[in-house]
């Protein structure tokens, strides 16, 4: 029987707790709207610091998504073994760095988490076609699975990338990036034509697709031949040869890089201890350290513009400080009709909450209306408004009203009310 007293008090006392909470928030908007021009002025602040939360967050999330999606398109589960030489503590030579052809196969047969690899040889060329010449042009050497592993792939209706015969054979023929096309002022009729590499005549078979620059390599400034091609043309380097690999997965990229370990340094009789005379470089390495990155810069930047929130919120206490000397008969009337301090303490508590909440709307609406100007312009990368940023920047600038407006509230509360009667 208690239980359903208690039951039903509840359901007495939260329907009235709400009609209140609701008449406040009407009082609140009434209060906004007759003094519009100083309400606007109270909350520019936060308007300000909103917009500028909003605009930041979704700024750096979309150049950060941009990036992303770019690493990820040249593949995350890529690897790239190279010989590192082993040094002592003062500096001296304590391994030379090699190595070979048939350790690359050795590690491409013995890798179960190893999806494939190509040999590759990292060089500068000189380009000539007609009266036009390139001098330093990136070249790579590799096989013809360098397009699945490096996402590297000719454009549709421009020629072919070179295949498994071309490479045994050690033919001369080459791939070209959009960017060699430019620097050689000619257009896609070099397809099937002939070019000079290092004084060697090579026929172009295709052009690969645009991939834009990357950490200021740009990727379309290159020329693809066959490893075997590249070893005739730079003998030096049978015995310094670096090579691609690509994990089944991104999740298996670890194990893939320990069976390479394990495979090179037991055919490099490498023991326990020792160093490794070779180097593993990951493509999602890059990943992770941005994504660091950009937590830290939009941490830091939130932080930053979040100022403006401490300055919007002293511009709130300000006023309902204001509005209570203003309002300080109203109050003695309300109290002298029965009005208890909560009551009072909340009504003004709602206006400073309700005040800031409209500053934070209007802030978002700002934000939406930025990013969607900015993501218009044909060079600009798509900027999306997370959802949590919105949620985030309205929850601080409902808290700020809270924070800031409970001195006035507290303040209107305790005031007397024969004093508050009095006050002219």
């Amino acid at each position: 029987m208690a239980a359903v007293r208690v039951i039903f008090g509840v359901l007495l006392f939260v329907p009235h707790q709400i009609g209140a909470l609701a008449t406040n928030v009407v009082t609140a908007l009434v209060q906004i709207w007759t003094n519009k021009i100083r309400a606007f002025l109270t909350v520019l602040g936060i308007i300000i610091a909103v917009t500028s939360i909003i605009t930041v967050v979704s700024f750096v999330q979309g150049f950060g998504d941009y990036f992303t999606n770019f690493l990820r398109g040249l593949g995350t589960n890529l690897m790239v073994v190279y010989p590192e030489a082993v040094r002592g503590p003062r500096g001296e030579f304590l391994r030379p760095a090699e190595m070979t052809v048939d350790d690359i196969f050795a590690v491409d047969a013995k890798s179960d988490a190893i999806r494939r690899t190509s040999p590759v040889i990292f060089a500068r060329c000189t380009v000539e076609y007609g009266r036009q010449q390139i001098t330093g042009l990136n070249m790579r050497c590799a096989s013809e699975l360098f397009q699945p592993i490096r996402n590297f792939y000719v454009e549709e209706g421009q020629g072919r990338f070179f295949g498994a015969i071309d490479v045994e054979n050690a033919a001369q023929v080459c791939v070209l990036g959009r960017d060699v096309l430019r620097q050689l002022e000619c257009d896609e009729s070099i397809v099937g034509d002939y070019i000079m590499v290092d004084s060697q005549r090579f026929k172009v078979l295709g052009l690969l697709e645009t991939q834009g620059s990357f950490m200021g390599d740009n990727n379309d400034a290159i020329i693809v031949i066959p490893w075997t091609t590249g070893l005739k043309m730079y003998p030096n380097n049978r015995n310094y040869m670096a090579f691609y690999s690509e994990a089944m997965s991104e999740e298996q990229v670890d194990e893939a890089e320990a069976q390479i370990a394990r495979t090179l340094r037991r055919r490099h009789g490498i023991r326990p201890g020792e160093r490794n005379d070779f180097g593993v470089f990951k493509q999602d390495q890059i990943l992770q350290q941005f994504n660091q990155v950009k937590m830290i810069a939009t941490s830091v930047l939130g932080g930053i513009v979040g100022i403006s929130l401490l300055v919007g919120g002293i511009g709130i206490m300000n006023v309902m400080l204001v509005s209570v000397t203003e309002r300080t008969r109203e109050i003695g009337l309300r109290k002298s009709v029965g009005a208890r301090r909560r009551d009072i303490l909340l009504q003004f508590l709602t206006e400073a909450v309700v005040l800031s909440t409209v500053g934070g709307l209007i802030g978002i609406g700002l934000g939406y209306a930025i990013c969607g100007v900015a993501s218009l312009h044909p060079k600009m990368v798509e900027v999306n408004v997370p959802i949590w940023s919105v949620a985030l920047a309205l929850g601080f600038s409902a808290g700020t009203g809270i924070f800031f407006g409970i001195v006035p509230a507290f303040k209107a509360a305790i005031l007397h009310p024969i004093d508050a009667l009095r006050h002219e």
